[in-house]
């Protein structure tokens, strides 16, 4: 009977063991030269990425994609932590003014030698300010997914009602149509512009310094050059639509910009894309009596280069399947499936087509303003730079500081947020061109 139950339990463990081994090799068999990616999105596009993940396991069945979404708020620090733990993912979405922080930590893979054999991603297939956001030290560092840029929103009725048939084109046109516009106010209608005080109100100023031909940084982006003349110009110019009253203070007073425009309690602003699909959602009542226009040229039509873009973090062990990735998502007929899902406006120019965007009359616009696009001063200062520029002219807003105390203050703190780059430069550990 010992014998028996011995032997009993020697077959138990035999078949223990098979069923491991069957299990372990099964497992392994299915998984072998399988590859898995991790990709970190923001926002809407965190949302929406996963509805395209089936047409390209389609094609490259051998990977396996794990999307994480991040909101935009916790985006930054998060990559940061990320960074400093070593735990970054295979691909990620960068806000194009945040590569050169990311590059200057040597964060980031190089995308040169992988673009030059591609078949699909092409410097020639994109807007060529949008490419240069990319581009650090004549490097390449990411591929741009979406692209966005700032325009005029205007209310078609209401300019004409003031005597305009078509919108301003100069910023003489641009401030004699507020001025006229401003003469109509009733109860409804009080101001002819706004401009938010609240999120991202350095875009304006900026963009109408870069319009002037006006400096921000000078000396290899190692000095501040908010006093050079065309920059004070370009402020005198933007400040001119507060003091006039042409443009609120008070942002109490646009409680919701939506309300606002359709109301007529502001005719014209300042603003993106995403807008127009907001307001047409909202307003489709207005659809007739609104439209989108270049930015009133001052020396020239420029506006700022925005959007984000696909980067391969340099610790990833996957880089050639994350540009397979990458070369996927920049296919135009996905890039136009993108636009379908987010409203974001794609990074190729063929996907426009596609998409229909060059015969709506509000996107039109942005495909001609996107040709003027220019990047903002790639430097890992930038955030903090841009949030200067914000603090010192919403001074000189409210009228706490007379606008040459607040340039030459603000030149006194961005020359300190760049004295690291100065040193750097002095030690030649960065190139002139970063």
């Amino acid at each position: 009977m010992q014998f028996h139950g011995l032997k009993f339990i020697a077959k138990i463990i035999f078949y223990f063991f098979v069923l491991i081994s069957l299990l372990f090799f099964g497992c392994s068999g299915r998984n072998s030269g399988r590859t898995e990616l991790t990709f970190w999105a923001m926002g809407a596009e965190g949302e929406n990425i996963s509805k395209l993940l089936p047409r390209f396991k389609a094609v490259h069945p051998e990977i396996k994609v794990h999307i994480q979404k991040i909101p935009w708020a916790l985006a930054h620090e998060k990559l940061l932590t990320a960074f400093a733990g070593q735990s970054t993912p295979d691909i990620c979405q960068l806000g194009n003014t945040w590569i050169a922080e990311f590059q200057a930590m040597d964060a980031l893979l190089s995308l040169d030698s992988l673009a030059a054999r591609s078949s699909i991603v092409d410097q020639s297939n994109y807007f060529k300010g949008i490419w240069n956001t990319n581009l650090i030290g004549r490097r390449l560092f990411g591929i741009p997914w979406y692209v966005d840029t700032r325009l005029l929103f205007y209310r078609r009725d209401i300019l004409a009602e003031a005597g305009f048939t078509s919108p301003p084109k100069t910023w003489d046109r641009w401030i004699e149509a507020a001025r006229k516009i401003k003469k109509l106010a009733n109860s409804k209608r009080r101001y002819s512009v706004f401009f938010s005080l609240i999120y991202n109100d350095w875009q304006v100023p900026v963009i109408l310094i870069m319009e002037n031909n006006g400096h921000l940084l000078k000396d290899n982006n190692s000095f501040a050059a908010f006093d050079d003349s065309s920059t004070v110009a370009a402020l005198k110019y933007y400040l001119q639509f507060f003091n006039e009253n042409l443009a609120p203070r008070n942002m109490t007073e646009v409680t919701n910009i939506y309300q606002g425009f359709s109301d007529g309690f502001f005719s014209m602003f300042i603003t993106g894309p995403w807008n127009v699909n907001e307001i047409r959602k909202r307003y489709p009542r207005l659809n007739k009596r609104w439209g989108t226009a270049p930015m009133p040229a001052g020396k020239n039509g420029d506006s700022i280069a925005g959007g984000s873009s696909l980067v391969v973090f340099r610790n990833s062990r996957h880089s050639k399947e994350a540009w397979e990735f990458i070369e996927f998502l920049s296919t135009p007929e996905i890039q136009s499936e993108f636009f379908r899902l987010t409203g974001d406006l794609p990074a190729v120019r063929a996907a426009w087509t596609i998409a229909g965007l060059k015969e709506d009359s509000k996107f039109r616009a942005f495909y001609e303003q996107l040709e003027k696009a220019k990047p903002t001063p790639k430097l890992p200062e930038w955030e903090q730079i841009a949030a200067k520029i914000q603090e010192y002219l919403e001074q000189v807003i409210y009228k706490k500081r007379s606008l040459n105390e607040a340039i030459s203050e603000l030149n006194k703190d961005v020359n300190q947020i760049l004295q690291k780059r100065r040193w750097l430069l002095s030690k030649k550990l960065i190139n002139v061109h970063e």
